[in-house]
């Protein structure tokens, strides 16, 4: 339903429930504005949740890291300098 629809459910259901004083005979305002305020309350409650569930289940996946190291190159003045690179895949992907 979503937060806002429920919040304007909760606001009509409160001024059907306790501003408007009518007579309809056959249609009772006080019982149709509570019937809203409540479906409005289950429609946030429920809203509410999804939103929290669905942040929970968000995992990232593993990251695979492969070291590849590259031959040995020789410097200037004697030192050996070696390359190293990094290599991230993701899971599922093709290598």
């Amino acid at each position: 339903m979503g937060i806002g629809a429920s919040i304007f459910l909760i606001a009509l259901g409160a001024i059907f429930a306790f501003a408007v004083d009518a007579n309809l005979g056959w249609l009772n305002l006080n019982v149709v504005g509570w019937v809203l305020m409540l479906a409005g309350v289950i429609g946030l409650v429920i809203t509410l949740y999804f939103w929290n569930s669905r942040r929970r289940t968000v995992v990232a996946a593993p990251v695979r890291e492969q070291v590849v190291a590259e031959p040995v190159v020789p410097a200037q003045d004697d030192r050996v300098v070696r390359e190293e690179y990094r290599e991230v895949r993701r899971p599922g992907y093709p290598a």
